[in-house]
């Protein structure tokens, strides 16, 4: 036969040594020295293949060659696993050391202990609970976030939402309102025994009410009915609406409070409550016989509306209104 040229270049191949290497399975026999007899063993089979020859001696030896480099290569993959076995037990050793280390340095510094906040003991709909993120909230004074307030005392018993208030340098002045809104916050007591969300309120000069949820990434939540959404889906499991029958139709209500604080002329304000008025019918609360987030948007989203007054409201409407102020306290 001619002669084969070689394809790859002659160079210096760095193998990486993060890996432990195993042997090469298929060169065990080279590796394992074989013995004299094993030698003359083989070179009695070639012999006995190139010259067509066959007898009972042979065949034994034959086989006899076969059955040894079988169980040198389950020697060798024997030693390779029991190596690789060591080494593990070696690392969670090792492991296990840094972890009573790391911890005697934490006792020497007197770091807290506390793990992350979580949002509650159930599952949000079959999902995974994860550590929930402190929360900061821009808002205008002149737009003043009542569902915090609502919130807050709806879910008194079941939810904990820890409200902390700070002035940003573009306000010279929040006015008495909002200083009337962080008052009533103050008034509304924490439980510590309670599931708990920390929200931080800073007054500034911003066009929309934003919400931050994550401390390395500013992707803001714009508007307090998305701010509404949101917590729903964080706190008790008593107001998380996306797994129940009526999940489109609360979302329905607050697009409804969406455009509402929209609206620029009185007519449009009314014609949206109308909106309200039919959505509620003849039901107790906007999600059925419980209050819901949407009664908690609908609520504060009146509030901030001024110029909608009694004569605007159906008497639908008015009744609703005296039910959702026992919960809310607004």
């Amino acid at each position: 036969m001619y002669e084969l040229k070689t394809l790859l270049p002659q160079f210096d191949i760095k193998l990486p040594t993060c890996m432990y290497a195993l042997k090469n399975v298929s060169l065990a026999a080279d590796a394992l020295a074989p013995t004299a007899s094993t030698s003359s063993s083989s070179s009695t089979c070639r012999s006995s293949r190139n010259h067509k020859t066959s007898g009972s001696g042979k065949a034994a030896t034959c086989a006899l060659d076969l059955d040894t480099l079988g169980r040198q290569i389950q020697q060798l993959l024997k030693d390779d696993t029991a190596t690789v076995a060591a080494r593990q037990e070696k690392v969670l050793q090792q492991l296990e050391e840094l972890k009573a280390q790391l911890g005697q340095i934490r006792a020497g510094l007197g770091v807290c202990g506390k793990t992350y906040q979580h949002t509650t003991a159930f599952q949000n709909g079959g999902l995974k609970e994860i550590p929930l993120q402190d929360v900061v909230i821009n808002g205008h004074p002149n737009f003043i976030p009542y569902a915090l307030l609502a919130l807050k005392n709806a879910w008194r018993d079941l939810y904990t939402i820890d409200v902390k208030t700070f002035t940003h340098s573009t306000m010279a002045d929040i006015g008495p309102a909002a200083r009337e809104f962080e008052a009533n916050l103050a008034k509304v007591s924490v439980n510590p025994a309670l599931p708990k969300i920390n929200v931080t309120l800073i007054w500034k000069n911003c066009e929309h009410t934003e919400m931050i949820s994550s401390p390395t990434m500013y992707v803001p939540i714009y508007g307090e009915v998305n701010i509404i959404r949101y917590l729903g889906r964080v706190g008790p499991a008593e107001y998380r609406y996306e797994g129940s029958a009526l999940c489109n139709e609360i979302d329905l209500v607050l697009d409804i409070c969406y455009q509402l604080l929209r609206c620029n002329t009185h007519k449009t304000q009314v014609a949206m409550v109308r909106l309200l008025d039919k959505r509620l019918q003849q039901q107790q609360y906007f999600g059925g016989s419980q209050m819901s987030v949407a009664d908690i948007g609908v609520y504060s989203s009146l509030i901030r509306m001024p110029t909608i007054t009694d004569k605007d409201l159906t008497p639908a409407l008015l009744a609703w209104r005296k039910r959702a102020k026992l919960v809310a306290q607004i």
